[in-house]
């Protein structure tokens, strides 16, 4: 993990500009970016009337049609408005009972404390105190609404310069309902749960402590006290083994320790863990986020979205740049629009845009020149971390800073077929080097059985829309770095930099991307061959590797 500052000029998160198929307006916001995707629905950059910024969850379709999600997520929004702590991101608007359910909450210009570590590495063990006294009164606001968190993790902790913010809160138990379970998505993150979460038991405030702990644990030593891996082999360590926290400063793991105790009983309530940071010798007795609380690296990228400021509000050169690519008239979230309007949705992405048919390049110019300085929120929605900063640095066409000042060439590029993967450890290559096309975006590509297949026809699948490749909600990703595309560097990659997206403009000719399928047996190798920007003939490279055992 890299400990040093990224380039002057890039971001280590980045915001996307609307889809052609992304609601112009929600609720009465007007929607300027979006900032990630998950398995609950979409998050957006959006301005109130008045022109205050907002993040934007808006529900998947599928969700929105289920009566028990719909009591639940109604519930569970109309408690979390009742939540005002100083370092909460407070729920400001939702329309519980609109045809397509949303909520709007406070805006948060800072990355998650997942792509901190990420960028920065682990934190110094002083702020690593002070985030968990803030945390823990954030915690003790959402406990005395009568809520629990349910999937407290890094990525759901945002950086200010005066504390962390904690986002999220309490909507996880509307996952709970049978849609979204029914999908095979699990409610709450395995590496930051607590066992009697991992083991179906009722969640309570002791939950949110216990995940609390294992996220200091990640941010004071930069990686999972749980460990790396396939879910079941995260929940079984939860339950089973004692957290490894060889890598956490020797004084911050008395603490941890009691914050990570199998029975909930045997953990400090949120005013102890407070009462334990303050009495810390390395805090002094006092609780305070001055200036100097963050490492001077991250407090520099904080100053830097300060000074670059805000999208600017709508109706100005983004709508312009949509109206170029997309003429037609604003459709709200909840609308399908007449029949025909739209092509057919591919079925559900790894935590990328559901789709991107339509979407020129000139919107993305435009809207990218708009949104220097702001992706915090992209966290909102990310299932197993953070997003932003897992873009290839190399080819930053999608990052707010450094954005094309071209189009593409619309004239295919093309390359060699790949040297198969050097054998790794542990896996059998079932085939190597199958080279495929697929004619146009209703088809897909079957990695498991090397073959070109009509969409809705895999269950392991890889597709593509006008602007992007994707692969199934349930799966992980990673682009790997230019000229390299060996199991193990995928192995590696997908456990240390997952993407959320697989953009065409970083995926270029000669590119590679693998996939994980989610009980890790299963990996595919991607690698692209030709690639024309819309909807031509697609040349790729697949390879396909299994697990022992």
């Amino acid at each position: 993990m890299s400990t040093s500052p990224p380039p002057p000029g890039t971001a280590p998160h980045q915001l996307l500009a609307p889809a052609a198929d992304d609601p112009r307006e929600v609720g009465g916001y007007r929607v300027v970016a979006r900032l990630g995707a998950g398995g609950m629905g979409r998050v957006y950059l959006a301005y109130t009337p008045g022109g205050r910024p907002v993040a934007l969850k808006v529900v998947r379709p599928e969700l929105a049609g289920d009566p028990e999600f719909r009591r639940r997520f109604a519930q569970e929004v109309a408690s979390a408005q009742r939540i005002h702590g100083l370092y909460t991101a407070q729920v400001v608007d939702s329309g519980a009972d609109d045809p397509t359910p949303w909520l709007a909450t406070t805006y948060v210009p800072g990355p998650s404390l997942q792509q901190a570590v990420h960028t920065y590495g682990p934190l110094p063990a002083r702020t690593v105190l002070l985030l968990v006294a803030g945390i823990a009164e954030a915690l003790q606001e959402i406990h005395r609404a009568g809520v629990v968190h349910r999937d407290l993790k890094p990525a759901n902790v945002l950086i200010a310069a005066d504390g962390p913010r904690v986002i999220d809160f309490g909507i996880a138990r509307a996952a709970d309902a049978g849609a979204l379970t029914g999908t095979g998505l699990r409610v709450g993150t395995p590496a930051f749960m607590a066992p009697e979460q991992a083991l179906g038991r009722p969640a309570g405030p002791a939950t949110d402590v216990f995940a609390l702990g294992a996220l200091a644990a990640y941010v004071a030593g930069g990686a999972p006290p749980f460990g790396t891996g396939p879910e079941s082999t995260a929940l079984y360590r939860v339950v089973h083994e004692e957290a490894d926290l060889g890598a956490v400063p020797a004084g911050l793991r008395p603490l941890l320790w009691h914050c990570l105790a199998k029975d909930p009983a045997d953990r400090p309530g949120t005013a102890q863990v407070i009462e334990a940071v303050r009495s810390h010798p390395a805090v002094g007795g006092e609780l305070r986020f001055a200036e100097d609380w963050l490492p001077h690296q991250v407090t520099t990228e904080l100053r830097r979205h300060a000074d670059a400021g805000l999208p600017v509000p709508p109706a100005t050169a983004l709508d312009a740049a949509l109206t170029l690519t997309a003429p037609r008239e604003p459709v709200p979230a909840e609308a399908p629009g007449p029949p025909g309007a739209r092509e057919p949705q591919p079925r559900g992405r790894r935590r990328a845009p559901a789709s991107g048919r339509g979407r020129g390049r000139t919107a993305a110019v435009a809207a990218a020149a708009l949104m220097l300085g702001a992706a915090g929120a992209f966290a909102l929605l990310d299932p197993s971390f953070g997003g932003g900063g897992d873009e290839d640095p190399a080819d930053p066409a999608e990052a707010v800073a450094g954005a094309p000042a071209s189009t593409p060439a619309a004239t295919p590029a093309s390359t060699s077929p790949p040297t198969p993967s050097a054998a790794a450890p542990g896996y059998t290559a079932v085939h190597t080097g199958t080279e495929l096309t697929s004619p146009d975006q209703s088809y897909e590509f079957d990695v498991k059985a090397g073959r070109v297949v009509p969409q809705e026809t895999a269950s392991w699948y890889v597709g593509r829309s006008a602007t992007e490749f994707y692969v199934p909600e349930s799966s992980d990703a990673y682009v790997m770095p230019a000229g390299r595309q060996g199991l193990a560097d995928c192995l590696k990659g997908i456990e240390s930099q997952p993407v959320t997206a697989l953009p065409f403009t970083t995926l270029r000719a000669g590119r590679a991307f693998c996939v994980r399928a989610q009980d890790g047996r299963d990996v595919g190798i991607v690698t692209v061959l030709t690639a024309v920007p819309g909807d031509g003939p697609l040349k790729v490279s697949v390879e396909y590797h299994r697990r022992n055992g």
